[in-house]
Protein backbone atom coordinates (compact mmCIF):
# COMPACT_ATOMS: atom_id res chain seq x y z
CA UNK A 1 0.00 0.00 0.00
CA UNK A 2 1.40 3.36 -1.18
CA UNK A 3 0.23 6.69 0.46
CA UNK A 4 -1.69 8.84 -1.91
CA UNK A 5 0.33 11.67 -1.39
CA UNK A 6 3.87 12.22 -0.49
CA UNK A 7 4.66 12.46 3.22
CA UNK A 8 6.98 15.24 3.37
CA UNK A 9 8.28 14.86 6.77
CA UNK A 10 8.11 10.55 6.16
CA UNK A 11 9.85 10.31 3.28
CA UNK A 12 13.09 8.92 4.76
CA UNK A 13 10.78 6.15 6.62
CA UNK A 14 9.69 3.02 5.51
CA UNK A 15 6.47 2.43 2.86
CA UNK A 16 4.57 0.52 6.13
CA UNK A 17 4.99 3.21 8.43
CA UNK A 18 3.86 5.83 5.78
CA UNK A 19 0.58 4.02 4.72
CA UNK A 20 -0.05 4.02 8.48
CA UNK A 21 0.22 7.40 8.81
CA UNK A 22 -2.12 8.21 5.46
CA UNK A 23 -4.37 5.81 7.08
CA UNK A 24 -4.73 7.98 10.59
CA UNK A 25 -4.64 11.20 8.56
CA UNK A 26 -7.48 10.37 5.72
CA UNK A 27 -9.10 8.73 8.57
CA UNK A 28 -8.73 11.76 10.79
CA UNK A 29 -7.03 10.11 14.09
CA UNK A 30 -3.81 11.41 13.63
CA UNK A 31 -4.35 13.96 15.84
CA UNK A 32 -6.33 11.97 18.62
CA UNK A 33 -3.11 9.27 18.61
CA UNK A 34 -0.86 11.78 19.03
CA UNK A 35 -3.06 13.85 22.16
CA UNK A 36 -3.70 10.72 23.99
CA UNK A 37 0.12 9.83 23.50
CA UNK A 38 1.13 13.12 24.29
CA UNK A 39 -1.24 15.13 26.08
CA UNK A 40 0.89 17.85 27.49
CA UNK A 41 2.32 21.08 26.31
CA UNK A 42 5.93 21.94 28.14
CA UNK A 43 6.14 25.25 30.07
CA UNK A 44 9.10 26.60 27.95
CA UNK A 45 7.92 29.56 26.19
CA UNK A 46 10.99 32.05 26.20
CA UNK A 47 15.04 31.84 25.57
CA UNK A 48 16.25 32.02 28.75
CA UNK A 49 14.13 28.95 30.10
CA UNK A 50 15.20 27.21 26.93
CA UNK A 51 18.64 28.05 27.38
CA UNK A 52 18.25 26.26 31.03
CA UNK A 53 17.04 23.13 29.81
CA UNK A 54 19.50 22.76 27.23
CA UNK A 55 22.39 23.53 29.60
CA UNK A 56 20.36 21.09 32.26
CA UNK A 57 21.00 18.12 30.02
CA UNK A 58 24.30 18.73 28.52
CA UNK A 59 25.12 18.93 32.04
CA UNK A 60 23.50 16.31 33.20
CA UNK A 61 24.56 13.83 29.54
CA UNK A 62 27.78 15.59 27.88
CA UNK A 63 30.00 16.87 30.84
CA UNK A 64 32.93 16.65 28.41
CA UNK A 65 31.08 18.83 25.82
CA UNK A 66 32.04 22.47 24.92
CA UNK A 67 30.12 24.59 27.01
CA UNK A 68 26.72 25.96 25.85
CA UNK A 69 26.76 29.97 24.87
CA UNK A 70 23.46 30.46 23.94
CA UNK A 71 19.72 28.89 23.13
CA UNK A 72 16.95 30.54 21.76
CA UNK A 73 13.76 30.34 19.38
CA UNK A 74 13.56 31.47 16.08
CA UNK A 75 10.33 31.63 14.50
CA UNK A 76 11.96 31.68 11.05
CA UNK A 77 12.90 28.32 11.24
CA UNK A 78 11.00 26.31 8.88
CA UNK A 79 10.25 22.41 9.20
CA UNK A 80 8.91 22.45 5.58
CA UNK A 81 12.93 23.09 4.86
CA UNK A 82 13.60 20.29 7.19
CA UNK A 83 14.73 22.54 9.90
CA UNK A 84 13.49 21.65 13.37
CA UNK A 85 16.58 23.04 14.81
CA UNK A 86 19.88 24.72 14.35
CA UNK A 87 23.33 24.00 16.24
CA UNK A 88 26.27 26.63 15.28
CA UNK A 89 29.85 27.08 16.57
CA UNK A 90 31.96 29.71 15.75
CA UNK A 91 36.27 28.89 16.71
CA UNK A 92 37.44 31.79 18.68
CA UNK A 93 40.84 32.68 19.33
CA UNK A 94 42.10 33.43 22.81
CA UNK A 95 45.72 34.00 22.77
CA UNK A 96 47.15 30.96 21.82
CA UNK A 97 43.90 28.72 22.34
CA UNK A 98 40.80 28.09 19.88
CA UNK A 99 38.17 27.99 22.06
CA UNK A 100 34.11 27.19 20.25
CA UNK A 101 31.30 29.04 21.14
CA UNK A 102 27.79 26.68 20.71
CA UNK A 103 24.85 27.90 20.30
CA UNK A 104 21.52 26.24 19.70
CA UNK A 105 18.56 27.36 17.76
CA UNK A 106 15.10 26.15 18.16
CA UNK A 107 11.64 26.70 15.75
CA UNK A 108 9.46 28.50 17.44
CA UNK A 109 6.67 26.18 16.44
CA UNK A 110 7.92 23.87 19.35
CA UNK A 111 6.84 26.13 21.93
CA UNK A 112 3.22 24.68 21.66
CA UNK A 113 5.10 20.96 21.45
CA UNK A 114 4.65 18.31 23.72
CA UNK A 115 7.75 18.35 26.33
CA UNK A 116 8.88 15.09 24.77
CA UNK A 117 9.61 16.63 21.53
CA UNK A 118 11.46 19.40 22.17
CA UNK A 119 13.60 17.38 23.92
CA UNK A 120 13.82 15.09 21.26
CA UNK A 121 15.32 18.47 19.30
CA UNK A 122 17.33 18.86 22.61
CA UNK A 123 18.89 16.11 22.41
CA UNK A 124 19.81 15.58 18.77
CA UNK A 125 21.62 19.21 19.07
CA UNK A 126 23.26 18.71 21.59
CA UNK A 127 24.75 15.81 20.30
CA UNK A 128 26.24 17.94 17.70
CA UNK A 129 28.91 19.16 20.09
CA UNK A 130 30.82 16.12 19.64
CA UNK A 131 29.20 14.36 16.88
CA UNK A 132 29.19 16.87 13.54
CA UNK A 133 27.91 14.29 10.93
CA UNK A 134 24.44 11.96 11.35
CA UNK A 135 26.74 8.50 11.64
CA UNK A 136 26.11 5.91 14.33
CA UNK A 137 28.16 7.22 16.75
CA UNK A 138 26.31 10.67 16.44
CA UNK A 139 22.48 8.75 16.71
CA UNK A 140 24.03 6.75 19.45
CA UNK A 141 24.46 9.56 21.77
CA UNK A 142 21.37 11.10 20.77
CA UNK A 143 19.49 7.37 22.69
CA UNK A 144 22.03 8.00 25.52
CA UNK A 145 20.75 12.00 25.86
CA UNK A 146 17.01 10.88 25.12
CA UNK A 147 16.26 6.92 25.16
CA UNK A 148 13.00 7.02 23.20
CA UNK A 149 14.81 9.37 20.49
CA UNK A 150 13.93 7.59 17.47
CA UNK A 151 10.01 6.98 18.45
CA UNK A 152 9.99 10.33 19.31
CA UNK A 153 11.96 11.39 15.97
CA UNK A 154 8.66 9.62 14.07
CA UNK A 155 6.03 10.87 16.35
CA UNK A 156 7.73 15.13 16.28
CA UNK A 157 7.29 14.24 12.33
CA UNK A 158 3.27 13.04 12.43
CA UNK A 159 2.39 15.69 14.89
CA UNK A 160 3.91 18.39 12.00
CA UNK A 161 2.08 16.42 9.59
CA UNK A 162 -1.33 16.53 11.61
CA UNK A 163 -0.24 20.37 12.32
CA UNK A 164 0.69 21.29 8.42
CA UNK A 165 -2.98 19.24 7.43
CA UNK A 166 -4.86 21.03 10.44
CA UNK A 167 -3.76 24.29 8.90
CA UNK A 168 -5.06 23.02 5.14
CA UNK A 169 -8.54 22.05 6.27
CA UNK A 170 -11.07 24.65 6.46
CA UNK A 171 -12.82 24.51 9.94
Amino acid sequence: MTPKTPLPYLQGYPESIQAQAQQLLDTGKLGLYLERKYPEQHPIQNDKALYLEAKQLKERFMRNAPPLASARFDAKLSPVKHTLGLHTYQPQRQGSKLKTRNSLTIASLFKEAPPQFLSMILAHELAHFQEKDHNKRFYQLCCHIEPDYHQLELDTRLWLLWREQAEKSPD
